[in-house]
């Protein structure tokens, strides 16, 4: 399936990933902001002086899992405020940045693949209904 933003999806993105790969990438380009444990940033559920949040956790007492799949893609692909505003969110002031271009699409599906698997399995089995059966 393709998405407006143009992005093509396959049914089970997370599924059969390289984890491995994933849990590296994340240390080598995630935990800084997010954490080494996915532990987000402290207060990240209030805004900074200037408007954006701190980088939230990525674990199950974060909100990573209450999203779907594209726009969990969109959203380390693009950054924050581009995700967004591709759906119609304009006015947020994200401190995401974009890793599309040191980052390959693989390389992000194996991220994503590795933050999900360490949710417990309730966690996953709700993230995973929130994605629409693709064509």
């Amino acid at each position: 399936m393709v998405f407006a933003t143009g992005f093509a999806y396959a049914a089970h993105e997370l599924d059969d990933r390289d984890l491995e790969s994933g849990k590296a990438l994340y240390a080598e380009h995630c935990a800084s902001c997010h954490g080494a444990s996915l532990e987000g940033q402290p207060n990240w559920q209030t805004a900074n002086e200037d408007g954006v949040l701190p980088a939230p956790p990525h674990n199950e007492r974060g909100h990573t899992w209450h999203h779907d799949n594209a726009l969990l893609f969109q959203y380390t692909k693009l950054g924050g405020k581009e995700a967004l505003a591709a759906r119609g969110v304009n006015d947020f002031n994200s401190g995401m940045p974009g890793f599309g271009d040191s980052l390959s699409d693989d390389e992000i599906w194996n991220i994503l693949g590795f933050i999900r698997s360490t949710w417990p399995a309730r966690i996953q089995e709700i993230q995973a209904v929130r994605n629409p059966p693709h064509n």
